[in-house]
């Protein structure tokens, strides 16, 4: 499995783990888990970022992925 692969796993983990955040955030009537989850969600997102982030820095710069410029 390639660097690439894993971080699109980790993306699709994150996701996950993203909407399952919002759904309980959105589900329960406690304010305090709901804030909590809340703030696990921005969490997500950022994370998700990041990642998606770095799938582009390795896609930018996999030597595979360049041209000879002889």
């Amino acid at each position: 499995m390639t660097v690439q692969q894993d971080l699109q796993k980790a993306v699709a983990a994150a996701q996950s783990a993203l909407g399952t955040y919002a759904t309980f955030a959105e589900s329960t009537q406690d304010q305090s888990a709901k804030q909590m989850f809340k703030d696990m969600t921005g969490d997500m997102y950022k994370h998700v970022a990041m990642l998606n982030s770095r799938i582009g820095y390795v896609t930018e710069n996999n030597g595979l992925n360049q041209k000879d410029q002889a």
